[in-house]
């Protein structure tokens, strides 16, 4: 692999380690099914890409696009805590209005950023010689306030009663949290860390377009399966560790089976990205099968 294959894998899968956090919170922390990802992230770069194109400082930017992901959480919540509707449904329907909703916020089905600023330009060199390096930095330096601040947020009280919603909800209602309260934080909380994927998405490509959302969630769930079955943990540090450890893995995965000279010369190439995804997604998902019939077999042979 070469130094520009490494760390373009390593620059994206930092920023889908931030996304997998998020997932992190829907799925794992809230048990909450949650397809929002898949409109969210674009929304994410759609709102960041509008504002740098309008003008707006790209740090402001950024920090609107996670406000922007925030209410596409809250919206999703709305629908199945005060509407009653499921919450795999609510997700779709969300998921499927936010396609709308990015369209009309970009005007066009793509929105190039080539010339305009980035949080990333003041940090480049004029001739661009350390790009490569600085932008998985900076996206790095995101990855480690995102975890550090979850793992401090999710220890407090409140933290505490966003955990206990999703571990029992009907057990936390009768301790008096407000569980709606709670779902609606957890869910605003997590689509604003895929939103804000989004936004450092565009700007390390060049521009936002509406296909970038395709497959979010299977990328983040991939990632936090890998991350839960390589470390298997109970405490939210590692936890947390572990998933984004499991998405900058999943990066290097699919870089490394994308450039495998034995899978293009049976036909694999890029336009199979989708392809080869969804097998690697198979395979993490019966890995854990897989982990625990070999540990039986040891056991039983020992």
């Amino acid at each position: 692999m070469t130094s520009v294959l490494f760390l373009g894998a390593l620059e994206i899968g930092l920023i889908y380690a931030i996304v997998a956090l998020g997932v992190l919170i829907s799925f794992r922390i809230l048990d909450f099914p949650d397809l929002t990802a898949d409109g969210s992230f674009p929304l994410g770069g759609a709102v960041c890409a509008v504002c740098i194109v309008n003008g707006i400082d790209p740090w402001l930017a950024t920090l609107i696009a996670a406000f922007a992901g925030a209410i596409a959480g809250l919206v999703t919540a709305w629908l199945h805590v005060s509407l009653k509707i499921l919450q795999l449904l609510a997700s779709i329907l969300v998921m499927i209005a936010l396609y709308s909703v990015n369209l009309r916020i970009m005007g066009a089905p793509n929105l190039p950023l080539l010339g305009e600023a980035t949080i990333f330009e003041p940090f480049i060199n004029a001739d661009a010689s350390n790009q490569l390096y600085v932008q998985p930095a900076i996206v790095l330096g995101f990855v480690v306030v995102v975890k550090l601040l979850l793992d401090w947020f999710f220890n407090t009280e409140i933290g505490l009663a966003v955990r206990a919603t999703g571990a029992n909800e009907r057990m936390s209602k009768a301790q008096g949290i407000p569980t709606g309260r709670m779902i609606y934080l957890g869910m605003a909380l997590s689509n604003a860390l895929i939103s804000l994927g989004g936004a450092l998405f565009v700007q390390t490509q060049g521009g936002a377009d509406m296909s970038i959302g395709v497959g979010t969630i299977v990328i983040g769930l991939a990632a936090v399966i890998i991350g839960e079955t390589l470390i298997p943990a109970k405490r939210l540090f590692m936890i947390t560790l572990a998933v984004i450890i499991g998405s900058v893995l999943y990066r290097f995965f699919i870089a490394i089976a994308l450039s495998s000279e034995t899978l293009r010369d049976i036909g694999f190439g890029a336009q199979d990205l989708n392809l080869v995804t969804a097998i690697l997604v198979v395979f993490v998902l019966i890995l854990p099968q897989i982990k625990s019939r070999f540990l039986a077999k040891r056991g039983n042979g020992a």
